[in-house]
């Protein structure tokens, strides 16, 4: 019999969790070894986890025989491998839809506002930071919105989109981020954060969350 895959998170890693979003809908056990981004200089610079993930950024997954990285190529392989439960149309325009959603957060918004890019900007500006640039981003992603969503953020079905929406609304509230100006998204998100996938995926639900935080 197969191992369980081993999840490396953190549990306000929004790359983690769009991965245990992806892992939870599709029904896949596994288990979890925490990096803490921050205890200590940042668990992810410790040798033992350099070896695993050379780019010192969760998550990673063992899975299949195989140690992979990078959230969105791990819910592709997810997708490519343990195809119940879809989270890509077969369409392929509709395909390519869900992935320019998906992009225009993965590519576009979260990595200008990811713990390494905060801790050098530091603690003074990184509010502004933040707040500035998933605002800018959120502009681009509403309009994006308005053409493809339904229910959810491409069409009536929950897709990959979805994952990386949910976790980028987090973080936008965590920095003040006004989100009265953005009333797709809004409606997006309040059809998703009462999913089991999604609840069970939080950050107030990990075993690694701070008891003050849950």
């Amino acid at each position: 019999m197969a191992s369980k895959p081993v999840l490396y998170s953190y549990f306000r890693s929004s790359c983690s969790w769009r991965v245990r979003i992806a892992l939870a809908m599709k029904g896949i056990e596994y288990d979890q070894k925490h990096v803490h981004l921050v205890r200590d200089g940042g668990e992810q610079h410790k040798e033992e986890y350099v070896g695993i993930n050379p780019q010192r950024q969760v998550p990673s997954i063992d899975i299949d025989g195989v140690t992979l990285s990078q959230s969105i190529a791990i819910m592709e392989y997810l997708e490519e491998t343990r195809p119940q439960v879809p989270l890509l149309p077969k369409d392929p325009i509709q395909r390519a839809k869900v992935r320019h959603v998906a992009e225009c957060i993965n590519s576009g918004i979260q990595p200008i506002q990811n713990l390494v890019v905060l801790q050098y900007v530091g603690n003074e500006k990184k509010f502004e930071w933040g707040n500035h640039w998933i605002t800018k981003g959120f502009v681009a992603l509403e309009e994006l919105l308005k053409r493809h969503a339904g229910k959810f953020s491409v069409g009536d079905t929950i897709t990959l989109a979805d994952l990386c929406l949910v976790p980028q609304v987090y973080n936008a509230n965590r920095f003040k981020v006004d989100m009265e100006q953005f009333p797709i998204i809004q409606r997006v998100h309040a059809a998703l954060e009462t999913e089991e996938a999604f609840i069970a995926a939080h950050p107030k639900n990990q075993p690694d969350c701070p008891e003050d935080l849950k």
